[in-house]
């Protein structure tokens, strides 16, 4: 398959950075992923080249673009860029959220919050292919985005499925599994996910054992080694998640 991209993929707990730069025979922009959608809230920089988001009839580019929660977009990019991705049900994603987006608008510039210093950072870290400081960098990012503002912890009860959830993710789970930990019913459960943390159980379950997979190829693993490990029936369920997630194929990203 063709590759799309290249560059490293680094996952923590909340939060990930991709740093990539597009393959382009062209030296102009190109179209690295189709339309989609994925639940954390995304921070993209221009490190070495520009960029342009497409969502619906909206455009945004610039040095530093903001992608809500579930908003369908595509990406257009040229030389090296860095995304940076935060859970959405963290404190630190509903802060970030909360401070980047004005009612249901999908595409936000940034500019208030000044990040080209550690844009500049990055861009050295990556050269030199320095992943602990790329890693110190993309939580930087994160934290100067929440900075300052209020988020409301979940629910204790919440919280108590979030931690085992994310503890049990090479076995299988279900909602009724988490509504005899809390002590509630499935209905109820159900219906304080969703309030709590914006999305149903199911899909924050896929999205976490989608993260633990990513971070797997990311590390080396095969496909269908890193599709088993994150709880993925086989690699063809990953991959097809992956797609839907972020518009391309995992095997078009040359991560190394």
């Amino acid at each position: 398959m063709p590759k799309l991209g290249r560059g490293r993929i680094l996952i923590w707990e909340g939060g990930s950075l991709w740093i990539m730069e597009a393959v382009s025979s062209t030296g102009q922009r190109s179209r690295l992923n189709d339309p989609h959608a994925h639940h954390a809230v995304q921070v993209t920089l221009a490190l070495e080249g520009d960029f342009e988001f497409e969502s619906g009839s909206r455009r945004a580019a610039g040095d530093v673009v903001a992608v809500a929660p579930d908003a369908l977009h595509a990406f257009n990019a040229r030389g090296l860029f860095a995304h940076v991705y935060i859970e959405p049900e963290c404190r630190a994603g509903r802060s970030a959220a909360n401070a980047l987006f004005a009612g249901d608008e999908p595409l936000a510039s940034v500019t208030a919050i000044p990040l080209g210093d550690l844009a500049a950072e990055m861009t050295a870290a990556f050269k030199r292919k320095a992943d602990r400081d790329l890693t110190h960098l993309g939580r930087r990012v994160i934290e100067r985005l929440a900075g300052g503002v209020s988020a409301a912890e979940p629910d204790a009860r919440v919280r108590e499925i979030l931690a085992w959830v994310q503890s049990r993710l090479d076995y299988p789970i279900s909602l009724a599994d988490a509504a005899e930990l809390a002590g509630l019913s499935k209905a109820r459960v159900r219906h304080l996910f969703v309030e709590q943390t914006g999305l149903p159980f199911r899909t924050y379950l896929l999205w976490l054992r989608l993260m633990r997979g990513l971070e797997a190829f990311a590390s080396g693993a095969s496909l269908t080694d890193a599709a088993l490990g994150a709880g993925f029936a086989d690699s063809a369920h990953f991959s097809r998640t992956f797609r839907r997630m972020f518009g391309t194929a995992a095997a078009a990203l040359d991560v190394t």
